[in-house]
Protein backbone atom coordinates (compact mmCIF):
# COMPACT_ATOMS: atom_id res chain seq x y z
CA UNK A 1 0.00 0.00 0.00
CA UNK A 2 2.73 2.47 0.98
CA UNK A 3 4.50 2.08 -2.38
CA UNK A 4 1.33 3.05 -4.24
CA UNK A 5 1.28 6.41 -2.45
CA UNK A 6 5.03 6.76 -2.87
CA UNK A 7 4.75 6.42 -6.67
CA UNK A 8 1.93 8.96 -6.75
CA UNK A 9 3.98 11.37 -4.64
CA UNK A 10 7.05 11.03 -6.88
CA UNK A 11 4.89 11.67 -9.95
CA UNK A 12 3.60 14.82 -8.25
CA UNK A 13 7.15 16.02 -7.53
CA UNK A 14 8.24 15.43 -11.12
CA UNK A 15 5.20 16.93 -12.84
CA UNK A 16 4.28 19.73 -10.44
CA UNK A 17 7.63 20.74 -9.00
CA UNK A 18 10.00 19.90 -11.84
CA UNK A 19 12.14 17.54 -9.80
CA UNK A 20 15.50 16.61 -11.37
CA UNK A 21 16.43 12.96 -11.96
CA UNK A 22 19.02 12.98 -9.17
CA UNK A 23 16.60 14.50 -6.65
CA UNK A 24 13.90 12.05 -7.68
CA UNK A 25 16.26 9.14 -6.99
CA UNK A 26 17.14 10.62 -3.57
CA UNK A 27 13.48 10.99 -2.57
CA UNK A 28 12.59 7.53 -3.82
CA UNK A 29 15.57 5.96 -2.02
CA UNK A 30 14.93 7.77 1.27
CA UNK A 31 11.23 6.92 1.35
CA UNK A 32 11.84 3.32 0.31
CA UNK A 33 14.18 2.94 3.31
CA UNK A 34 11.43 4.39 5.52
CA UNK A 35 8.82 1.99 4.08
CA UNK A 36 11.15 -0.97 4.64
CA UNK A 37 11.46 0.14 8.26
CA UNK A 38 7.66 0.26 8.61
CA UNK A 39 7.25 -3.21 7.12
CA UNK A 40 9.97 -4.63 9.36
CA UNK A 41 8.04 -3.36 12.38
CA UNK A 42 4.72 -4.69 11.01
CA UNK A 43 3.30 -1.21 10.52
CA UNK A 44 0.95 -1.56 7.55
CA UNK A 45 -1.32 1.47 7.86
CA UNK A 46 -0.56 5.19 7.97
CA UNK A 47 -2.81 5.48 11.02
CA UNK A 48 -0.44 3.17 12.91
CA UNK A 49 2.59 5.40 12.39
CA UNK A 50 3.18 7.26 15.65
CA UNK A 51 5.75 9.93 16.45
CA UNK A 52 7.53 7.33 18.56
CA UNK A 53 7.82 5.14 15.44
CA UNK A 54 9.69 7.93 13.68
CA UNK A 55 12.01 8.39 16.63
CA UNK A 56 12.81 4.67 16.49
CA UNK A 57 13.45 5.04 12.75
CA UNK A 58 15.94 7.85 13.40
CA UNK A 59 17.71 5.90 16.13
CA UNK A 60 18.02 2.88 13.82
CA UNK A 61 19.57 5.08 11.11
CA UNK A 62 22.13 6.31 13.62
CA UNK A 63 22.80 2.73 14.71
CA UNK A 64 23.49 1.77 11.11
CA UNK A 65 26.08 4.54 10.84
CA UNK A 66 24.17 7.07 8.73
CA UNK A 67 25.70 10.53 8.92
CA UNK A 68 23.68 13.29 10.59
CA UNK A 69 23.32 15.01 7.21
CA UNK A 70 21.88 11.85 5.61
CA UNK A 71 19.48 11.35 8.52
CA UNK A 72 18.34 14.97 8.31
CA UNK A 73 17.73 14.57 4.57
CA UNK A 74 15.64 11.43 5.16
CA UNK A 75 13.57 13.20 7.80
CA UNK A 76 12.95 16.03 5.34
CA UNK A 77 11.88 13.49 2.69
CA UNK A 78 9.46 11.80 5.10
CA UNK A 79 8.07 15.16 6.25
CA UNK A 80 7.49 16.25 2.67
CA UNK A 81 5.67 13.00 1.93
CA UNK A 82 3.38 13.34 4.95
CA UNK A 83 2.66 16.97 4.16
CA UNK A 84 1.53 15.86 0.69
CA UNK A 85 -0.55 13.01 2.18
CA UNK A 86 -2.29 15.50 4.49
CA UNK A 87 -2.95 17.99 1.68
CA UNK A 88 -4.53 15.24 -0.42
CA UNK A 89 -6.60 14.04 2.57
CA UNK A 90 -5.09 10.55 2.46
CA UNK A 91 -4.31 10.83 6.18
CA UNK A 92 -5.69 12.95 9.01
CA UNK A 93 -2.67 13.08 11.32
CA UNK A 94 0.95 14.04 10.61
CA UNK A 95 3.30 12.13 12.93
CA UNK A 96 6.35 14.05 11.71
CA UNK A 97 5.41 17.16 13.68
CA UNK A 98 8.04 17.91 16.35
CA UNK A 99 10.08 14.75 15.78
CA UNK A 100 13.65 14.82 17.05
CA UNK A 101 16.27 16.15 14.65
CA UNK A 102 19.98 15.34 14.64
CA UNK A 103 22.17 18.35 15.25
CA UNK A 104 24.31 19.28 12.29
CA UNK A 105 27.67 20.94 12.65
CA UNK A 106 27.78 24.05 10.50
CA UNK A 107 30.92 23.38 8.54
CA UNK A 108 32.44 26.21 6.60
CA UNK A 109 33.03 25.21 2.99
CA UNK A 110 36.48 24.63 1.57
CA UNK A 111 37.66 27.73 -0.29
CA UNK A 112 40.70 28.66 -2.35
CA UNK A 113 42.45 31.97 -1.88
CA UNK A 114 42.73 34.42 -4.75
CA UNK A 115 46.42 33.54 -5.00
CA UNK A 116 45.57 29.85 -5.30
CA UNK A 117 43.03 30.62 -8.02
CA UNK A 118 45.74 32.55 -9.85
CA UNK A 119 47.99 29.48 -9.59
CA UNK A 120 45.27 27.36 -11.19
CA UNK A 121 44.91 29.78 -14.08
CA UNK A 122 48.70 29.84 -14.50
CA UNK A 123 48.78 26.11 -15.33
CA UNK A 124 49.12 24.91 -18.90
CA UNK A 125 45.53 24.42 -20.04
CA UNK A 126 43.77 23.54 -23.28
CA UNK A 127 41.23 26.03 -24.62
CA UNK A 128 38.44 23.80 -23.29
CA UNK A 129 40.01 23.51 -19.82
CA UNK A 130 40.67 27.24 -19.69
CA UNK A 131 37.07 27.99 -20.68
CA UNK A 132 35.68 25.58 -18.07
CA UNK A 133 37.80 27.00 -15.24
CA UNK A 134 37.12 30.61 -16.21
CA UNK A 135 33.38 29.99 -16.46
CA UNK A 136 33.17 28.14 -13.15
CA UNK A 137 34.99 30.94 -11.36
CA UNK A 138 33.25 33.76 -13.21
CA UNK A 139 29.72 32.45 -12.72
CA UNK A 140 29.66 30.05 -9.77
CA UNK A 141 27.78 27.46 -11.82
CA UNK A 142 27.15 24.02 -10.38
CA UNK A 143 28.87 21.25 -12.35
CA UNK A 144 25.49 19.90 -13.50
CA UNK A 145 24.58 23.35 -14.81
CA UNK A 146 27.89 23.59 -16.63
CA UNK A 147 27.65 20.25 -18.47
CA UNK A 148 24.04 20.94 -19.44
CA UNK A 149 24.83 24.26 -21.11
CA UNK A 150 23.73 24.52 -24.72
CA UNK A 151 25.33 26.68 -27.37
CA UNK A 152 22.24 28.90 -27.28
CA UNK A 153 22.72 29.50 -23.53
CA UNK A 154 25.92 31.50 -24.06
CA UNK A 155 25.60 35.16 -25.06
CA UNK A 156 29.10 36.55 -25.44
CA UNK A 157 28.06 39.85 -27.03
CA UNK A 158 26.05 40.78 -23.94
CA UNK A 159 28.27 38.85 -21.53
CA UNK A 160 25.94 36.44 -19.80
CA UNK A 161 25.13 32.75 -19.43
CA UNK A 162 21.61 31.35 -19.13
CA UNK A 163 21.51 28.21 -16.99
CA UNK A 164 18.96 25.98 -15.32
CA UNK A 165 19.53 25.09 -11.68
CA UNK A 166 17.74 22.93 -9.14
CA UNK A 167 14.09 22.36 -9.99
CA UNK A 168 14.84 23.57 -13.55
CA UNK A 169 14.85 27.17 -12.31
CA UNK A 170 16.29 29.49 -14.92
CA UNK A 171 18.72 32.25 -14.04
CA UNK A 172 20.92 34.68 -15.93
CA UNK A 173 24.53 35.00 -14.74
CA UNK A 174 26.85 37.75 -16.03
CA UNK A 175 30.45 36.90 -16.93
CA UNK A 176 33.54 39.10 -17.17
CA UNK A 177 36.02 39.77 -19.95
CA UNK A 178 38.47 37.03 -18.98
CA UNK A 179 35.76 34.39 -19.17
CA UNK A 180 34.38 35.81 -22.43
CA UNK A 181 37.82 35.73 -24.05
CA UNK A 182 38.39 32.13 -22.92
CA UNK A 183 35.00 31.09 -24.27
CA UNK A 184 35.68 32.77 -27.61
CA UNK A 185 38.95 30.87 -28.02
CA UNK A 186 37.27 27.62 -27.07
CA UNK A 187 34.46 28.20 -29.58
CA UNK A 188 37.02 28.33 -32.38
CA UNK A 189 38.40 24.93 -31.39
CA UNK A 190 34.87 23.62 -30.86
CA UNK A 191 34.01 24.40 -34.48
CA UNK A 192 37.06 22.45 -35.64
CA UNK A 193 36.01 19.50 -33.47
CA UNK A 194 32.56 19.39 -35.00
CA UNK A 195 34.01 19.53 -38.51
CA UNK A 196 36.58 16.84 -37.77
CA UNK A 197 34.09 14.36 -36.31
CA UNK A 198 31.11 15.43 -38.42
CA UNK A 199 29.09 15.93 -35.26
CA UNK A 200 26.19 18.30 -34.68
CA UNK A 201 26.24 18.51 -30.91
CA UNK A 202 24.18 21.24 -29.29
CA UNK A 203 26.03 20.85 -25.98
CA UNK A 204 28.43 23.72 -25.37
CA UNK A 205 31.31 21.79 -23.82
CA UNK A 206 32.65 18.87 -25.85
CA UNK A 207 35.36 16.27 -25.37
CA UNK A 208 38.32 15.92 -27.72
CA UNK A 209 36.31 13.29 -29.65
CA UNK A 210 33.41 15.68 -30.27
CA UNK A 211 31.09 14.07 -27.72
CA UNK A 212 29.39 15.87 -24.81
CA UNK A 213 31.48 16.43 -21.70
CA UNK A 214 30.20 14.65 -18.57
CA UNK A 215 30.11 15.55 -14.88
CA UNK A 216 32.80 12.95 -14.24
CA UNK A 217 35.06 14.61 -16.84
CA UNK A 218 34.73 17.96 -15.04
CA UNK A 219 35.37 16.44 -11.60
CA UNK A 220 38.45 14.61 -12.91
CA UNK A 221 39.84 17.75 -14.54
CA UNK A 222 39.38 19.94 -11.44
CA UNK A 223 40.74 17.23 -9.14
CA UNK A 224 43.86 16.80 -11.26
CA UNK A 225 44.27 20.56 -11.49
CA UNK A 226 44.17 20.82 -7.70
CA UNK A 227 46.99 18.30 -7.38
CA UNK A 228 49.25 20.73 -9.23
CA UNK A 229 48.92 23.22 -6.36
CA UNK A 230 48.75 20.52 -3.65
CA UNK A 231 45.05 21.05 -2.93
CA UNK A 232 42.22 18.52 -3.04
CA UNK A 233 39.44 20.38 -4.81
CA UNK A 234 36.22 19.84 -6.74
CA UNK A 235 34.07 22.07 -8.97
CA UNK A 236 32.05 23.01 -5.89
CA UNK A 237 35.19 24.43 -4.26
CA UNK A 238 35.47 26.79 -7.23
CA UNK A 239 31.81 27.73 -6.67
CA UNK A 240 32.51 28.39 -2.96
CA UNK A 241 35.53 30.49 -3.91
CA UNK A 242 33.49 32.51 -6.42
CA UNK A 243 30.94 33.44 -3.73
CA UNK A 244 33.53 34.08 -1.02
CA UNK A 245 35.70 36.36 -3.13
CA UNK A 246 32.66 38.39 -4.20
CA UNK A 247 31.62 38.93 -0.58
CA UNK A 248 35.15 39.70 0.57
CA UNK A 249 35.31 42.40 -2.08
CA UNK A 250 32.07 44.06 -1.01
CA UNK A 251 29.36 42.35 -3.04
CA UNK A 252 25.88 42.43 -1.52
CA UNK A 253 24.74 39.11 -0.06
CA UNK A 254 21.48 39.32 -2.00
CA UNK A 255 23.36 39.66 -5.27
CA UNK A 256 25.49 36.61 -4.50
CA UNK A 257 22.33 34.74 -3.52
CA UNK A 258 20.83 35.45 -6.95
CA UNK A 259 24.02 34.51 -8.79
CA UNK A 260 24.23 31.17 -6.97
CA UNK A 261 20.54 30.44 -7.50
CA UNK A 262 19.72 30.06 -3.79
CA UNK A 263 16.11 30.49 -2.67
CA UNK A 264 17.13 31.32 0.92
CA UNK A 265 19.78 33.79 2.03
CA UNK A 266 20.81 31.49 4.90
CA UNK A 267 21.97 28.94 2.32
CA UNK A 268 24.18 31.57 0.72
CA UNK A 269 25.78 32.24 4.11
CA UNK A 270 26.86 28.60 4.30
CA UNK A 271 28.54 28.94 0.91
CA UNK A 272 30.78 31.74 2.07
CA UNK A 273 33.94 31.70 4.15
CA UNK A 274 34.03 35.26 5.39
CA UNK A 275 34.23 36.64 8.91
CA UNK A 276 31.22 36.25 11.20
CA UNK A 277 31.11 39.99 11.65
CA UNK A 278 30.89 40.56 7.91
CA UNK A 279 28.06 38.04 7.55
CA UNK A 280 26.13 39.49 10.50
CA UNK A 281 26.46 43.04 9.19
CA UNK A 282 25.15 42.10 5.74
CA UNK A 283 22.45 39.77 7.03
CA UNK A 284 21.00 42.24 9.55
CA UNK A 285 21.16 45.12 7.08
CA UNK A 286 18.90 43.05 4.80
CA UNK A 287 16.44 42.20 7.56
CA UNK A 288 16.30 45.75 8.93
CA UNK A 289 15.34 47.30 5.61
Amino acid sequence: MFYQYLCEYIDYLILERGLSNNTEISYRTDLSIFIEFLEKHNINEFENIARSSLNVFIRELRGKGYAASSTTRMIASVRGWFKWLISNEYIQYDPTVSIEQPKLARKLPKVLSIKEMELLFAQKLTSSEKAILELLYASGLRVSELVNLKLSNINLSNGYVRCFGKGSKERIVPIGDEAKNALKLYLEDRELLLLKYNENEDAFFLKANGKTLSRQDIYRFINNLGKLINRKISPHVIRHSFATHLLENGADLRVVQELLGHSDVSTTQLYTHVSKKRLKDVYFSINNE
